[in-house]
Parts: C-alpha cells; sequence; structure tokens
C-alpha cells in the first residue's frame, strides 16, 4: 500500500509528489503474510552459515565477534536460506549428542555487521525444544532476514535448566 493523494488535494499536489520519495506504508504483517520464494535445493548452491553454539543458555557476548575474532564453538553447515529453525537443530543435534535429550532447548540469533558503529548486533529471532513443536519450527532464515556474511549464534540449554515452556510449545 503506497500513500496517495485524496480527493482535489491529488491534483493539487502532483507536480509536488513527483519530486519527492514515495514512503513505503507496508506493516511488519504484510510482510509476513508475502510468501517466500521456494527454492529449488537441486539448482541453487548452498551456502555457508557459520554457527556458533553455547551449551549454557546464553548467547555469546559481541566483544567476542570482535577485530576479526569469532568463539571457538564454530559449526560450518552449508544450507540454503529456507533452512528451518528445526531443521537446524537437527543438524545441531548430530554433532552434539548431549543436545538430543527431550526437552533441550534452543535459542537462535542472528549475529550481523553493526553499520551505524564498528561490531556486532544481535537479534534473536526464535527457539525450538528436542521432542517438543513449536511456532518457531518452521521459521526460516530467509523470513529473519538473514543475509549472506551473518552468524548463527545458538544457545543451548540442557532440559535439567531449561526455561519453563512457553504457550507456544506442546509435546508431539
Amino acid at each position: 500500500m503506497l500513500a496517495a493523494g485524496v480527493g482535489g488535494q491529488g491534483e493539487r499536489l502532483a507536480g509536488r509528489r513527483r519530486k519527492m520519495a514515495v514512503e513505503s506504508r507496508v506493516t511488519q504483517e504484510e510482510i509476513k503474510k508475502e510468501p517466500e520464494k521456494p527454492i529449488d535445493r537441486e539448482k541453487t548452491c548452498p551456502l555457508l552459515l557459520r554457527v556458533f553454539t553455547t551449551n549454557n543458555g546464553r548467547h555469546h557476548r559481541m566483544d567476542e565477534f570482535s577485530r576479526g575474532n569469532v568463539p571457538s564453538s564454530e559449526l560450518q553447515i552449508y544450507t540454503w536460506m529456507d533452512a528451518t529453525l528445526k531443521e537446524l537443530t537437527s543438524l545441531v543435534k548430530e554433532v552434539y549428542p548431549e543436545a538430543r535429550k527431550k526437552g533441550t532447548h534452543f535459542n537462535f540469533a542472528i549475529v550481523f555487521t553493526d553499520v551505524k558503529r564498528p561490531g556486532y548486533r544481535v537479534k534473536e529471532i526464535g527457539s525450538t525444544m528436542s521432542g517438543r513443536k513449536g511456532t518457531d519450527d518452521s521459521m526460516t532464515l530467509q523470513s529473519q532476514k538473514f543475509q549472506i556474511g551473518d552468524y548463527l549464534d545458538i544457545a543451548i540449554t540442557p532440559p535439567n535448566r531449561a526455561p519453563p515452556p512457553s504457550g507456544r510449545m506442546r509435546p508431539y
């Protein structure tokens, strides 16, 4: 939906409007409703996703990504922009057997370069849990505006220390 003049005012302002930038009034809900373009994984080259994990339930500090350094707990995953959080959870569980326990909580965040100042910023995007379905399971990297070159930080919380499940999770 684009801004436009109303009634007679539109004709009077038409000359001015041509010189002004058109402002989009698309809401976040409308953006989320737009269907993602399907990715043909047979024809599309995968991207390298650099994933950093912790097993204490907290994300890495942003200073751990400073001056070309990255945390040591790196996983490198070749995947596509339509990869879901549940799909990424299963790949992490293949590498970390202790994360396979039912009730293990995975909290995902995108770590990206801050364009306004030197360093990185973090944006939490969703969570999954082993053995439970959740509303974030089908969330994709693409839907969260992940860009090639960003990092993924996953805070893994073991089941005995996991936060109580919210209304967003349900047992299988």
